[in-house]
C-alpha cells in the first residue's frame, strides 16, 4: 500500500498537478485499500475536517492578512531604511542590511514569500547599483528571507505545533536564537564577500538621519514587541497575538501612515483568502493522509526498516534533518511538515527528544529546502518577482545552503541555542 501511495503522488507531481491533488488521490487510494472500498468515506472527510478544526490555526490567516497589509503599506520600507541608516556605510553594509531587513520583516510577517517581495524589491536594485553580482544578491535575498521561518511568528511553526501538539508559544520563543545565529553567519559572509570583491561602501548617514529613520520605524517595530513581548509576558496566546497584529497593521497603514485606503481592502482580503484557502486545503488533506499512514502503522514500518529506532537521539535528529531537507527541495514546506512529522513522531517519543528542539530543526530544514534547487518554493517566488532565469537565481545559493546546514549541525550539538530562551520564558 505504501509503495502504491508514494508512486501515485510522485507520478501526479511529475505530471504537474497542484500538490493537493496528489495528496487527495494518495489518501483515497490508501483508504480504499485499507477498508476494501469507499463505503466509509465519511471517515476520511471527518479526518480532513479534524485537520482544520484546531483553534491555533486561526493564527495562520491572521498573520497572512497582517503581512499583506504591511507589504502594501509603508512598514517594510521604514524598517529597511532604519537598518540601512546604521550599517549601510560599513564594508558589506548594504548586504548585511538586506539580511537584517529580512530578519526584521520576518519578525513581522512570518512568511518567506512576503519577505522576498517586501525586502527584495527595493533592495535588489540598490545592491546591483553598488556593485554586488546579481547571483549573490538573489541568493542573499532568498536565503535571508528564510530566516522568517524561524523568527516568530512562523507559519511553519504553527503547522508543526498543531500536528505534533507542541506549544506554539514555546516554538516561537525558541526560534529567536537560531534565527539570530543565521543572521550573524550571513553577515560575516557578506562582509567577507564585499571585502574580497572590493565592493564600494554606501555614504554614511548622519546621526540626524539615523534618529529620523528610527523615529519613522518606531511604529512598525511594535509588531515584534506585540508578538514576542505579548507571548513572553503571558498577555497573549499566539492566536491572540496574531489578531492583535492584524488590528495594529490596520491602525498603522490606514490611520497613522494613511498609506492605504478603504478601496484597497477588497484586494487585500482577496489575496489573503486565496492564500489561506490553499494552506487550509493542504492542512485538511495532509491530516487525512497522516491519519491513514498512522492507522496502517506505516511510520513504524519505515522507521524499523531504516533502523532509526535504534539510532539514539542524535541519530534521530540527523535522520529528521536529512528527510525534511530533501523533501522540501521537491515539495511545498507545509505538505512536508504535515506528512513527515507523524512518521517521525514514534522515534521522537521513544528517544525522549524535546519536541520544541525537534520543531526548530524541522523548521530550519524546511527553510533550507525552500531555497534549495531543484524546486524550492522561494526560488520560484524570486523568479516571478525579479524576472530572472532559473539558473541565475540558484547560482549563488551554495554558500548560504552550507551555512544553513552548519547552523543545523550546531543546533544538534548545542541544543541550548534554541532552548535557552524557551527555558528562560516558560520553565
Amino acid at each position: 500500500m505504501t509503495t502504491i501511495m508514494v508512486t501515485t503522488m510522485i507520478a501526479l507531481l511529475l505530471l504537474g498537478f497542484p500538490m493537493m491533488i496528489p495528496l487527495v488521490t494518495a489518501a483515497v487510494i490508501g483508504f480504499y485499500m485499507m477498508f476494501n472500498g469507499l463505503g466509509q468515506m465519511d471517515t476520511l472527510i471527518q479526518q480532513m475536517m479534524a485537520g482544520i478544526r484546531p483553534a491555533s490555526l486561526i493564527a495562520v490567516p491572521m498573520f497572512i492578512l497582517a503581512a499583506d497589509i504591511m507589504t502594501r503599506g509603508q512598514s517594510a520600507d521604514r524598517l529597511i531604511n532604519m537598518v540601512m541608516s546604521f550599517i549601510g556605510h560599513v564594508k558589506g553594509g548594504l548586504a548585511v542590511s538586506t539580511a537584517a531587513s529580512c530578519t526584521l520583516f520576518g519578525a513581522v510577517s512570518g512568511s518567506t514569500q512576503a519577505t522576498v517581495v517586501a525586502v527584495g524589491s527595493p533592495l535588489r536594485p540598490k545592491m546591483l547599483k553598488a556593485g554586488y553580482s546579481d547571483s549573490f544578491t538573489l541568493a542573499l535575498i532568498i536565503n535571508s528571507s528564510d530566516i522568517a521561518f524561524l523568527i516568530p511568528p512562523s507559519i511553519g511553526m504553527i503547522i508543526y505545533g498543531v500536528i505534533s501538539g507542541t506549544s506554539i508559544g514555546e516554538l516561537f520563543i525558541a526560534g529567536i536564537g537560531p534565527g539570530l545565529l543565521i543572521l550573524l553567519m550571513f553577515s560575516i559572509y557578506c562582509v567577507i564577500y564585499a571585502t574580497v570583491r572590493k565592493v564600494p561602501t554606501e555614504p554614511k548617514s548622519s546621526w540626524i538621519e539615523r534618529l529620523t529613520a528610527v523615529r519613522l520605524a518606531l511604529w512598525p517595530l511594535g509588531f515584534p514587541v506585540i508578538i514576542v513581548g505579548g507571548i513572553y509576558g503571558g498577555i497573549f496566546s499566539p492566536t491572540e497575538a496574531a489578531a492583535a497584529c492584524v488590528l495594529y497593521a490596520i491602525f498603522l497603514e490606514f490611520i497613522v501612515f494613511r498609506s492605504l485606503k478603504v478601496s484597497h481592502i477588497y484586494a487585500i482580503a482577496k489575496s489573503t483568502g486565496l492564500i489561506t484557502a490553499v494552506v487550509f486545503i493542504l492542512v485538511a488533506v495532509g491530516n487525512a493522509f497522516s491519519w491513514i499512514i498512522s492507522f496502517a502503522q506505516i511510520p513504524q514500518e519505515i522507521l524499523a526498516a531504516a533502523g532509526i529506532n535504534e539510532a539514539g537521539p542524535t541519530g534521530v535528529l540527523i535522520a529528521i534533518c536529512i528527510a525534511f531537507f530533501v523533501a522540501c527541495m521537491f515539495v511545498d514546506p507545509i505538505v512536508v511538515i504535515l506528512v513527515l512529522t507523524p512518521i517521525f513522531a514514534p522515534a521522537v517519543a521513544a528517544t525522549g527528544l524535546d519536541p520544541v528542539l525537534v520543531g526548530i530543526l524541522i523548521t530550519l530544514q524546511v527553510a533550507i529546502g525552500s531555497a534549495t534547487p531543484p524546486f524550492g518554493c522561494d526560488i520560484f517566488t524570486a523568479i516571478a518577482i525579479f524576472k530572472r532565469p532559473y539558473l541565475d537565481v540558484i547560482k549563488g545559493t551554495p554558500p548560504f545552503v552550507f551555512m544553513l546546514i552548519l547552523a543545523a549541525a550546531l543546533l544538534i550539538m548545542f541544543p541550548q541555542i534554541a532552548l535557552f530562551l524557551r527555558d528562560l520564558a516558560f520553565r
